[in-house]
């Protein structure tokens, strides 16, 4: 589960799925510009990356994302998907340019579920943006919310904060445009999705400052089921939790009583049974195929 060693480029970062390598020769034009970004089959869970891999999760999220990108209107850092790309890792992997991050996971949430449902039953708010009495879990958000939350280390929880945490971080106007940004991606997306079926509940987007332009730019993934919570339509129901086009039956195996671990524990979690990877990877094919209308091959 090791980055691959790829020639003409050097692995410089891990994160629980994706492998990040600079060129091996940094004096070639525009390499100092450039990161390859590889999405790898690698899965987590509660914090932990497990030890089990879903096979074609890298070439799906990677096509998904570039789908995608074609589809909003918002500049993002893909260079090239395949010229360039080693063919060791073709199809799961894009050059891209290199941007100066902002500390903020920018999510928009539509429906109301996981951690903002927790802080809704205690506040009636969720990053301090206050909502109506009477919600449920799978309640619609109308207008959508901005929720940020703080980048964490990789094993650590990323942090909810409010609009006010943001301007600290990165300044009013940058603020201003992030969160305009993250909505304006979830509007787009969520008709697009609901136009197939899918309900597009919350998503997370990331954005870094390009040097060379000196814009917002958008980077990292977007709008795949590792960052996202789609929803069958058809199956839609408030008032407890829905089915997901994400990694659902890898948290429900392993908080049953068949997997044997306590999530609570130091213990790392065990091996997936082959029929969860098996339902996991069908579930991430069902979202690419419905969202792209394409077929997964």
């Amino acid at each position: 589960m090791s980055a691959p060693e790829l020639a003409g480029w050097t692995h410089v970062y891990s994160g629980k799925v994706r492998d990040l390598y600079v060129p091996a020769d940094s004096s070639a034009p525009g390499a100092k510009d450039r990161v390859l970004v590889v999405a790898s089959d690698r899965i987590s869970a509660f914090d932990h990356v497990l030890a089990s891999e879903i096979p074609d999760k890298g070439r799906i999220l990677t096509q998904l994302s570039l789908w995608w990108f074609e589809q909003l209107k918002v500049p993002n850092h893909v260079i090239s998907a395949d010229e360039g790309v080693p063919a060791e890792v073709a199809g799961r992997a894009m050059i891209c340019r290199k941007l100066d991050m902002y500390p903020v996971e920018c999510i928009a949430r539509g429906y109301l579920t996981g951690t903002g449902l927790a802080e809704y039953r205690q506040s009636q708010t969720v990053c301090d943006v206050p909502l109506p009495a009477g919600l449920v879990d799978g309640s619609r958000l109308e207008p959508a919310i901005f929720t940020p939350s703080a980048k964490a280390e990789v094993g650590e929880h990323d942090e909810n904060i409010n609009y006010d945490a943001v301007v600290k971080l990165v300044g009013a106007e940058t603020a201003g445009t992030l969160r305009s940004l993250t909505l304006e991606i979830y509007a787009a997306a969520e008709a697009v999705a609901r136009g197939r079926g899918i309900i597009l509940a919350d998503t997370k987007v990331e954005f870094g400052l390009d040097p060379a332009t000196g814009g917002v730019t958008l980077g990292d993934e977007v709008l795949t089921p590792d960052s996202s919570r789609f929803w069958d339509a058809a199956l839609y129901a408030p008032g407890a939790a829905q089915p997901s086009f994400d990694k659902q039956y890898v948290r429900d195996w392993l908080t049953s009583p068949e997997s044997g671990w306590d999530k609570a524990s130091d213990t790392p979690p065990p091996m997936l049974p082959a029929d969860v990877v098996e339902r996991t990877r069908a579930r991430y094919v069902e979202a690419y195929e419905r969202l792209t209308g394409r077929t997964f091959e």
